[in-house]
């Protein structure tokens, strides 16, 4: 049974709770940026002195509507300043909240405010409103309802800061001091990848030590007064939300963005030093510079460079470092090709941390290579987000690193990797029995399957409960090959196959984005699209992907077969969660036919 663990750096006060940073920053950094709002010409910065007075008039507003330590109040919206807002408010009055994604169905949303027993919720939109409306009546603890940008009525800042006008300071003085470390703070309702979500509670003490640590670890990169962070994953991820609450500790400046369609733009204006995102985001990266070189009659150099910056990253691991030949062609490719791909980043970002899903060990050479080094963690809901993360100074590839300080890994006998540490949640919401199934001691059992090296270095190998077993009795664990497929720029997504079959197959959907451009080259563009989806050209061209999958396993666990739908797997069809993960028992289900299919053509 391999352990590893390291020493906490961050200590959790007797008394700490997460509004207790507002207080703070505003004492020790009054006149110092912490948020950055959009406006029509830009960034307009709020000061921590700012932020903290608007926090306090809105959750003035919250006393005088009567919600009181403990409850529960639902916030349902993009990812934009007032989210970060309110979260702050909810907390100040001792309340606790519930993110509910923006995107989330009439069902989902009874789900999270019932289950939860919210009495209160704010929305975004006027559609945000109109859809928990349609549902209030299942809904009989509900009491208010508060839009953020309503249609025709009163905006939610507003109309609480000016409810809560005569509330005395020292009357939210006294709600706040209700808290203590092991307040509940959220209560997150997990994927549900499987089965219902399930609400995960996670306290005050888990966030500042989950982030405490993390900003003392990678403290270069949380320089108060120098560093930003663009926030663009959606906040009813527990990913984002560990972020904002880090930014809060450190204190560094925050930007929201809440639509991705013009993320470039967004992050040329804001320039943030540290990026953050998921593997797909760094993918879509490198395709689109790819696909632009490619139209521009520039692919060859595109690829060399890409070639050149993975073997100079490669080289950084040895011993002996970067032959001089490969720094010389390093620097020539710089001024060419990889300066513009970190403009195209914001143009001051050296790191980016990446979450949720393997990066894949040859686009991480790759960005490194070409000075914008992805640090890639793991963590769950459960763990608050971050329980293993690489050190900026020594990442190690491949890897989601070592454990959070403060914090340990152990890989079970079955290769299960188990977490202790004062960042878990304590318990889930209404379902005491199955928080008691997922320890062991102390130890939280997270599903996923893995090993440590010799020094700490965490690598995930895929989900316990994903592991297929072939009619052979071979044990295939899905996830390595589908990273390396959805690596490929034609690929969108791909679930791998196989339970009780004679072989291993997959299947595959295309990127909308990559694949008129791919057709286009290839001069099938007039092709309707089933006809395209069939096209030899491009079946030997998703081969390449299956190929890049299968060069991770063995022949007995590699991709037989293969088929191409038509469709796209989504959050609306019901196939991926919020967080972007494979619903995998739904598309099972719902593509039984296809999957039978690949059998029966032999």
């Amino acid at each position: 049974m391999q352990e590893f663990s390291l020493p906490a750096r961050y200590e959790v006060p007797a008394d700490g709770h997460l509004p207790g940073l507002l207080t703070a920053n505003a004492g020790r950094h009054p006149d110092v940026a912490v948020y950055s709002r959009r406006t029509d010409g830009g960034w307009a910065d709020v000061t921590a002195t700012r932020f903290l007075t608007e926090v306090r008039a809105v959750a003035k507003g919250l006393l005088r509507a009567g919600i009181a330590p403990g409850e529960r109040v639902g916030l349902m919206s993009r990812t934009r300043y007032e989210w970060s807002l309110f979260d702050f408010a909810i907390w100040s009055v001792g309340a606790v909240t519930v993110p509910v994604y923006e995107t989330s169905s009439p069902e989902q949303v009874v789900w999270n405010l019932k289950d939860s027993g919210a009495v209160a919720v704010v929305v975004e939109t006027a559609e945000h409103r109109d859809t928990v409306e349609s549902v209030r009546g299942e809904l009989p603890e509900l009491a208010h309802l508060w839009c953020i940008e309503p249609a025709g009525g009163e905006a939610a800042v507003g109309r609480l800061t000016a409810a809560g006008a005569d509330v005395a300071d020292g009357e939210l003085d006294a709600a706040t001091a209700t808290l203590t470390p092991d307040s509940p703070a959220t209560v997150i309702y997990t994927s549900g990848t499987t089965g219902r979500p399930k609400g995960c509670v996670l306290t005050h003490r888990a966030f500042l030590a989950d982030c405490g640590n993390v900003v003392a670890a990678l403290g270069p990169l949380f320089r108060t007064g120098e560093s930003s962070v663009l926030l663009f994953l959606p906040l009813a991820h527990v990913f984002a939300r560990m972020v904002q609450v880090a930014s809060a500790l450190a204190p560094i400046r925050l930007g929201h963005v809440g639509d991705v369609s013009a993320l470039t733009d967004d992050l040329a204006s804001f320039r943030p030093t540290i990026v953050l995102g998921v593997p797909r985001v760094f993918e879509k990266v490198y395709n689109s510079a790819r696909a632009k070189a490619r139209e521009g009659g520039k692919g060859r150099i595109f690829d060399r460079a890409a070639e050149v910056a993975i073997a100079h990253s490669r080289a950084q691991d040895t011993a002996s470092g970067p032959p001089l030949g490969l720094r010389l062609r390093h620097r020539v490719f710089d001024r060419l090709v990889y300066r513009r791909l970190r403009a195209a980043l914001g143009g001051r970002a050296t790191h980016a941390i990446s979450g949720g899903a393997a990066l894949g060990e040859r686009l991480g050479h790759f960005y490194r290579g070409i000075g914008f080094t992805v640090l890639e963690g793991y963590g769950l809901t459960e763990t608050c987000a971050p329980t293993a993360f690489n050190p900026w100074d020594a990442p190690r590839i491949g890897t989601v690193g070592r454990p959070l300080p403060g914090s340990a890994v152990r890989i079970d006998g079955d290769g299960e990797v188990l977490v202790r540490g004062e960042h878990l949640f304590t318990r889930y919401w209404n379902a005491e029995g199955a928080a008691a199934e997922a320890m062991t001691d102390g130890w939280f059992r997270t599903g996923d399957l893995g090993s440590l090296d010799e020094d700490g270095y965490l690598t995930i190998t895929g989900r316990k409960k994903e592991i297929l077993v072939t009619a052979g009795g071979k044990n295939v664990a899905p996830a390595v090959m589908e990273d390396r497929m959805r690596a490929h720029e034609l690929v969108a997504e791909c679930m791998v196959v196989g339970e009780g079959r004679p072989f291993v197959a997959a299947l595959i959907t295309l990127d909308d984005a990559f694949l008129p451009r791919w057709a286009a080259e290839q001069g099938l563009d007039e092709l309707p699209r089933a006809e395209l989806l069939a096209h030899p050209g491009l079946l030997a061209a998703v081969q390449e992907a299956v190929d890049q999958g299968n060069a991770a396993v063995s022949r007995a666990e590699s991709v037989r077969a293969f088929r191409v739908l038509p469709g796209q797997f989504t959050e609306e069809s019901g196939h991926l969660t919020p967080s972007l993960k494979l619903k995998r028992h739904v598309v099972t289900r719902d593509f039984a036919a296809d999957i039978d299919a690949l059998y029966t053509r032999g």
